[in-house]
């Protein structure tokens, strides 16, 4: 299968940057796809909202349906959940995007950051995958991605920001748990993070502006890799910690310069890689 074609795809966190590429291009193909976000009015220093980013994807090709959902709130995930199947008859495809960030050391990170990162980024992927299980499992090609790290319990990748690496390697040990739990179902469960850093309104507001974004790729790029992981066959395809360029070259893609903020620039790497 290389199509997302009719195929019910809920993204977390898909009013802008990653989770929007990602559904816009699984609406090229004419999928469906769930924008389960938080942003429903505009807000002042963010681009999007679910109502702009469903109708880009209706443009793209696809059917949108737009949800409100904060992933700390069992009761929004499920009402959303709710409303897919309702809407289009199942869900395929989960990709758990949503997530927060604070690049800041154990003294510098107050508790209430510390506890929004836990709750959205790793409490939010297990409980959207929670619900949406039941229906993957009957879903004839089940996969759900985490936009998560490579498991490396180096201390080099803990040191600067501790409360961070934890809240997203909570994410990946959901995938290396789940994948396991849910093989033998064959409902694929995998991660997938950027060599270098990807030009989103997080790093031009948070980390390091306009100079970090001409080192950067745009969304895209991870938006193509995700497709490529999701239209394989999920019983062949699970427990994976993929990186982008490593996906793509894996398809046959071989120039990564189109993916560039600035041609030529000198790629800023990610952390975690």
């Amino acid at each position: 299968m290389t199509t997302l074609a009719g195929k019910t795809v809920f993204i977390t966190g898909a009013s802008r940057g990653i989770g929007l590429a990602i559904g816009l291009r699984a609406a090229r193909d004419g999928a469906n796809v769930v924008v389960a976000a938080k942003t429903a009015e505009p807000h002042p220093k963010l681009p999007g909202t679910i109502h702009t980013a469903a109708a880009e994807i209706e443009r793209a090709g696809g059917r949108a349906l737009a949800c409100v959902v904060d992933v700390r709130s069992e009761d929004q995930i499920q009402a959303a959940v709710d409303r897919a199947v309702s809407v289009f008859g199942g869900i395929d495809v989960l990709v758990n995007n949503a997530s927060a960030i604070s690049l800041t050391g154990t003294l510098a990170t107050p508790m209430k950051r510390f506890d929004l990162m836990h709750q959205i980024n790793t409490r939010g992927t297990f409980a959207c995958s929670q619900a949406c299980l039941p229906h993957l499992l009957k879903a004839k090609n089940p996969h759900i991605l985490n936009l998560s790290p490579p498991l490396n319990f180096e201390e080099k990748w803990f040191a600067p920001h501790v409360a961070y690496t934890m809240a997203k390697f909570g994410m990946s040990l959901c995938v290396l748990g789940m994948a396991g739990e849910f093989r033998a179902a064959g409902v694929a469960v995998n991660a997938l993070w950027p060599r270098t850093v990807i030009a989103t309104a997080a790093v031009q507001n948070l980390l390091g502006g306009d100079a970090t974004v001409r080192g950067s790729r745009t969304p895209d790029i991870m938006a193509d890799a995700a497709h490529v992981i999701l239209t394989l066959p999920s019983r062949e395809c699970t427990g994976n910690f993929f990186v982008d360029d490593e996906v793509l070259r894996s398809a046959g893609v071989t120039d990564l310069a189109k993916y560039q903020t600035v041609p030529g620039a000198d790629l800023i790497p990610d952390f975690f890689v």
